[in-house]
């Protein structure tokens, strides 16, 4: 499971998927409600992986940049659904787009 890894890679880990789970070393976890089927489409995993570096290149440790990264890639896919984009057909282009308003909203 995702504590598991966590713990035996003494790292935090992204386990992505419908409720995508957020597994710390130390024992805390957290399970991301946000995001849709158009998420399950190529190159959003790297758009995630993208998020999350950049809030670590910002200042964010492992922990909280992964559940904001998770955070705002599920939200970003929601916001495009809401604006009739997918979740058919959503690309990683449009997710990146979106996450991008998303975390200046956020002013991080």
């Amino acid at each position: 499971n995702a504590l598991k890894l966590a713990s035996s890679l003494h790292a935090t880990c992204v386990l992505k998927g419908a409720g995508s789970i957020v597994a710390h070393h130390d024992g805390n976890w957290f399970i991301n409600t946000t995001g849709n089927a158009g998420l399950a489409s190529g190159g959003t995993g790297d758009v995630l992986s993208g998020i999350i570096g950049s809030l670590i290149a910002q200042g964010l440790t492992g922990f909280p940049a992964a559940k904001l990264g998770v955070y705002v890639h599920g939200a970003a896919a929601d916001a495009l659904v809401m604006q009739g984009v997918g979740p058919v057909g959503l690309t990683a282009s449009e997710v990146a787009l979106e996450a991008r308003k998303i975390l200046n909203q956020l002013n991080i």
